[in-house]
């Protein structure tokens, strides 16, 4: 079968595509043919050797996929040979084959197809999970959403808006908060010319933003300071701007504001039950027509290179995926 290989750290033009074994099954997993594979911005990290988990070479990237269960390991009853399904691998999804333990499976509805299932655990996971369970973000609450056109940055404007928040978009063009417009954004910033602090107090009326969704860092966060609501919340998710902000504890202390990490892939390990009990509840959104996945490009796996360039350029809105030809 065919795959891709990081077999030193750098760029996404280290990578390689090569013809490799199928993995043998094991009690527990089940095989997947996958038809695609979602790109997230994890994945340059782990290439280069920045992401927080560093595996042995060599080894296939790519977190999440979709496909069709092949073949079942002992013991495994939740899902059946033929079933459409998505699972969030961590890595491996790089590859016309996989084996995953059957706990990192879900059936996905008839009406999804495989490039929107493929891009759909880790950036819709993570905004529902960032919204639930660490912000508690409450209906009628002010949301800033910082990249509000990329991976997760199109989930968190969706995903607020179907819990009730009134949503202000941030993004570098007109052609990107437009998309974030019809994803559901009540007001829009471009933050390459507007000042950012200034058009938050005028969207809520003097108040801030009470939840602000910052995947960027840098001088994102800093605005983001200037910007939050006494008592708010701010919810690092990450540094696509490649800086680590500090935040000035002064600051924290005068507006009452927490500032939350979020390392959503810590979850699997620790507390699977809330992602399955999280992509239960999207999936349903999603058969409700509240969720509407944006795939911006398909890409032939042996040009996954080029599909990692996309996001590393920011060339790309919501999700690109990688596809296997099937």
């Amino acid at each position: 079968m065919r795959a891709v290989l990081c077999r030193e750290w750098g760029g996404p033009e280290k990578l390689v595509v090569e013809d490799i074994p199928s993995s043998a099954i094991r009690e527990g997993a089940v095989r997947i043919a996958v038809h695609a594979a979602g790109i997230n911005f994890a994945d340059l990290l782990l290439i280069s050797g920045q992401y927080q988990e560093k595996p042995p070479f060599p080894f296939t990237p790519g977190m999440e996929a979709a496909g069709v269960v092949t073949e079942l390991g002992a013991g495994v009853n939740a899902v059946q040979i033929g079933d459409r399904v998505m699972t969030l691998c961590g890595t491996g999804a790089y590859t016309q084959e996989i084996v995953v333990d059957a706990s990192r499976v879900f059936k996905i509805p008839a009406a999804m197809d495989f490039a929107a299932a493929a891009g759909f655990p880790v950036t819709y996971g993570t905004s529902y999970g960032a919204f639930d369970w660490r912000a508690h973000l409450q209906p009628g609450e002010w949301l800033l959403v910082h990249g509000a056109a990329g991976g997760v940055g199109l989930t968190a404007v969706e995903i607020g808006k179907v819990m009730g928040a009134k949503v202000i978009a941030c993004a570098s063009s007109p052609e990107k908060l437009e998309i974030a417009r019809e994803h559901g954004a009540d007001y829009l910033i471009n933050y390459s010319h507007e000042d950012l602090r200034e058009r938050v107090k005028a969207i809520t009326g003097g108040r801030g933003a009470d939840v602000i969704y910052d995947p960027v860092g840098g001088e994102v966060f800093d605005a983001s300071l200037r910007c939050v609501a006494w008592g708010g919340r701010i919810i690092i998710i990450g540094f696509a701007s490649g800086r680590i902000p500090q935040a000035p504890a002064n600051l924290l202390l005068v507006k009452n504001i927490d500032v939350i990490g979020f390392y959503w892939g810590s979850y699997q390990a620790r507390k699977p039950e809330l992602l399955r009990d999280s992509y239960a509840r999207l999936l349903r959104w999603f058969e409700e027509g509240k969720l509407r996945p944006h795939v911006s490009a398909q890409v032939k796996l042996d040009e996954a290179a080029k599909a990692l360039e996309m996001l590393r350029q920011r060339k790309s809105t919501g999700k690109v995926v990688l596809t296997m030809g099937r």
